[in-house]
């Protein structure tokens, strides 16, 4: 792919870029989008009805298990060169903000130091009580395992239909998309808000706006510059024209 020297020449002279990723970046690593992974004996299941907090506390091993099921799928998967290009283009720029909607900790696996997780990260665990990270605990054969600290359940430490995102870090996100001046919207389908009015953020603010995905979207007219194509494959690109 070629990419338009008028973005090479924007991104030459930028100082602040914001990347939002979204789960197309996370499928071209094996792992299936949030509806897709509902395979073999899951596949009887929404996840509406797994990932909330009301199905937690009616059946909380039930949703304990999927999400370990989940995280095998992630744990058989490693980044891809989209993830690799995005640490690359980190340490071009004075200010550099990666804003992730997916979980799967592929960012940090590939070295990204500025990250904002906006739906948590599915390797981590908190408390469903309390809301406390928890890094161990015992292993008393409970499903789900019990809090070291106040005995309740553990869960996975992600954002939940119900429940809202975190404060600090949507803040985070929504400060770096509106003080950009060049906006990558990688592999999302610019549907599911809170997340989704970043790029519309970051047009408001004069940013130069770049929207990188197979497919259209409903925010593809809106982009400066629409790039069709795998962000394992854009991205790479766009790294290397940089070098040139």
């Amino acid at each position: 792919m070629t990419i338009p020297e008028k973005l090479l020449q924007q991104l030459a002279t930028a100082q602040r870029v914001t990347v939002l990723t979204g789960a197309g970046v996370s499928a071209e690593s094996g792992v299936p989008t949030f509806r897709d992974a509902q395979t073999g004996l899951w596949e009887k299941y929404k996840p509406e009805e797994l990932a909330t907090p009301t199905a937690f506390r009616r059946n909380p091993r039930l949703v304990w298990e999927w999400y370990a099921w989940r995280r095998k799928l992630v744990a058989d998967a490693k980044p891809n060169p989209a993830h690799f290009a995005l640490v690359e283009l980190e340490s071009m720029f004075p200010n550099f903000q990666l804003v992730t909607q997916n979980v799967d900790g592929f960012h940090h696996q590939a070295g990204s130091r500025r990250i904002v997780e906006l739906h948590g990260n599915i390797n981590r665990t908190k408390c469903f009580d309390e809301g406390t990270v928890i890094a161990s605990w015992n292993d008393t054969g409970d499903i789900p395992p019990k809090c070291p600290k106040c005995g309740g359940l553990l869960r996975p430490d992600v954002v939940w239909f119900e429940e809202p995102l975190p404060e600090a870090e949507i803040e985070q996100a929504t400060t770096a998309s509106s003080e950009c001046d060049v906006f990558l919207c990688v592999g999302t389908s610019a549907l599911v808000y809170p997340a989704a009015a970043l790029p519309y953020a970051a047009l408001r603010s004069g940013a130069t706006v770049v929207e990188i995905n197979p497919q259209e979207t409903p925010f593809t007219a809106q982009a400066h510059f629409a790039l069709a194509g795998k962000a394992g494959v854009v991205l790479p690109e766009i790294v290397k024209a940089l070098k040139r």
